[in-house]
């Protein structure tokens, strides 16, 4: 009994740090699943939240090895930046021949890679709370998935709402990757702490109006030329 409670409160603050950092992750949960036919949202949401909490299981147990490679963040923040244009270019309306199978699994792959980058630095805090133990690491964050598809659905259903807010949803993931690749230990160790350290917030908007410019670019080419 007296072991119970603290491991309670462990679970509950994994669960807690999860919902915190898991916002972006919802996003792109969101702008992935809102092609797919209504009957098959629940289920993209459901899958794409479970292979991010599985993801983040093993980045946790890797966490330390992952996050001092050198050039890591920099291919990561590229790869999120691709994402967000992705994201925002790809019209569902125009993919109605795609099979519905098809068009599920790949928004999961989507939010698959998506949360793979994005989770590099968030799992250190769930690490910290967990305090090596694996398996309450994983129960905490296996029950948070509820938590993290309910954030999903009410962002998707804003979305459906005010369309327009797909672009914040990419623009914040554009945010991520440009805070990411600024702090690439590779760019640290080449020009200081210091200066990346300043460069964090000009980097996160440099990108974030990146993929907003390119994605309205790419859409009006895509509409010109049709």
């Amino acid at each position: 009994m007296d072991d119970l409670l603290p491991q309670t409160l462990k679970v509950l603050g994994i669960i807690w740090i999860n919902v915190i950092l898991s916002g972006d992750n919802a996003v792109v949960i969101a702008l992935a699943c809102r092609g797919l036919p209504d009957d098959k949202r629940r289920l993209g949401m459901v899958l794409g939240a479970g292979v991010a909490v599985a993801l983040r299981i093993v980045f946790t147990l890797l966490v330390a090895s992952l996050l001092s490679t050198p050039f890591l963040k920099i291919i990561g923040g590229a790869l999120l930046l691709w994402i967000a244009v992705k994201l925002l270019t790809d019209n569902p309306d125009e993919n109605d021949e795609v099979k519905e199978t098809d068009r599920l699994w790949s928004a999961v792959w989507t939010v698959a890679v998506a949360d793979a980058v994005m989770s590099l630095d968030n799992v250190l805090a769930i690490a910290a709370v967990a305090q090596g133990s694996t398996w309450l690491m994983i129960f905490g964050l296996a029950i948070s998935i509820p938590l993290i598809v309910a954030g999903a659905a009410l962002i998707l259903a804003v979305l459906d709402r005010a369309p327009v807010l797909i672009w914040a949803g990419a623009a914040l993931l554009g945010w991520v990757a440009g805070d990411m690749i600024a702090s690439d230990p590779w760019l640290a160790s080449t020009y200081g702490e210091q200066t990346m350290h300043r460069w964090d917030l000009p980097a996160s908007a440099l990108a974030a109006a990146l993929v907003v410019v390119t994605a309205f670019v790419a859409r009006r080419r895509s509409t010109a030329g049709a």
